[in-house]
């Protein structure tokens, strides 16, 4: 996640600078949302922004999303996203590393107004999870799990996502380091190579979203 519109000292904002931080501001987040991102600093996770947020509600709701795959759980900022645009029986999947994470979003979810039916929570390794769901019933999958595995992520989500299905990665300009070819560094590289990959790949129709710290976003043909 970029840092948000403080990052730039308070000083005044050049013109790019403060119409990123008006897109950023669009859609305000309620106190459900609020709460999620104090709790997500407590915890050390780092939620998706609000602009970002914004985003994943509306492709959700363009696809009429009723099945969805999330990496990620952190406190439930992008879940509770998710869950609003999606169609009201839908269901959200969402697999973390750390159960502390998932029982704090489990709380976002409820405070959210979420009945226990509309998310499944699963806790372990995303690639141990993956590949025992189901193939091809998906509507859309969110990947903002290790960046290191972004790849991996792809080749599951192309076999989950039904056709017309949508997949999503978060920190797809990592901190403004992905568009600098100097940058080498492993994180930087393997998403700058991820995006290549989606690009060329004639299974997707694939467009970078500025959003945020950026959503590399393709819908499956």
């Amino acid at each position: 996640m970029r840092a948000g519109p403080d990052r730039w000292g308070g000083g005044p904002l050049s013109g790019h600078e403060a119409s990123w931080a008006y897109s950023e501001q669009f859609v305000p987040e309620d106190d459900v949302l609020l709460a999620a991102r104090a709790k997500a600093e407590e915890l050390g996770c780092t939620p998706i922004m609000p602009g970002a947020g914004a985003a994943l509600r509306l492709l959700a709701a363009a696809v009429g999303a009723r099945a969805v795959v999330e990496v990620g759980t952190g406190t439930g900022v992008s879940g509770a996203w998710l869950l609003r645009g999606m169609r009201p029986e839908g269901v959200l999947t969402s697999v973390d590393i750390e159960p502390e994470h998932q029982r704090a979003a489990r709380e976002t979810f409820t405070e959210a107004g979420f009945p226990a039916n509309r998310f499944r929570l699963i806790s372990g390794s995303a690639l141990d999870v993956l590949p025992r769901l189901t193939d091809g019933v998906y509507d859309l999958v969110f990947c903002d799990g290790d960046k290191m595995e972004y790849a991996d992520y792809l080749d599951q989500a192309l076999r989950l996502l039904r056709p017309g299905g949508v997949v999503v990665f978060d920190n797809a300009l990592w901190h403004d380091r992905v568009a600098d070819p100097a940058q080498r560094d492993g994180v930087t590289v393997t998403i700058r190579e991820l995006g290549r990959t989606m690009r060329d790949d004639e299974r997707l129709l694939p467009a970078l979203l500025p959003v945020g710290d950026g959503l590399l976003t393709a819908v499956r043909r």
